[in-house]
């Protein structure tokens, strides 16, 4: 597909390097498109941008518009992946409340020094890991 050397991250002099500034879209295969739906609505609060029926898509809003989840139903054979979503410090206490109440099982917070972030992980109906990853600021604007 590329040649290896295509691959090697560019030389931070190179002005030609594209600048991306975030992701805007990740799609997750789910085996039951309706029970996914219903744990990403229900339980992480997105809402729902376009539904494809014939191809058994729903695209989902994470943040209003800063992105997009898009649950593929796909009732073959994949390996689960790991998604982590942004969410604000101040909400990040009152994110383990709600999944709590909502019977969802929690690793953490874990803080990560090397981010730095705090974090906490559960799993969605397909075992996907999820993250909620929360940006600690640096200690001269906190």
């Amino acid at each position: 597909m590329f040649e290896r050397e295509t691959l090697v991250a560019p030389n931070k002099k190179d002005r030609s390097m594209i600048e991306i500034s975030g992701l805007y879209e990740v799609a997750i295969k789910v085996r039951d498109l309706e029970r996914a739906e219903a744990f990403y609505r229900g339980v992480l609060g997105l809402e729902v941008g376009l539904r494809e029926e014939k191809r058994r898509w729903v695209f989902l809003r994470a943040g209003g518009l800063a992105g997009m989840v898009v649950l593929q139903e796909d009732r073959g054979e994949w390996p689960q992946q790991h998604f982590a979503f942004t969410i604000a410090e101040a909400g990040l206490e009152r994110a383990v409340d709600e999944l709590g109440r909502k019977g969802v099982a929690l690793v953490g917070p874990i803080t990560h020094e090397w981010i730095p972030a705090r974090s906490v992980y559960f799993t969605d109906p397909d075992g996907h890991d999820l993250e909620l990853c929360a940006a600690i600021p640096p200690a001269d604007e906190a």
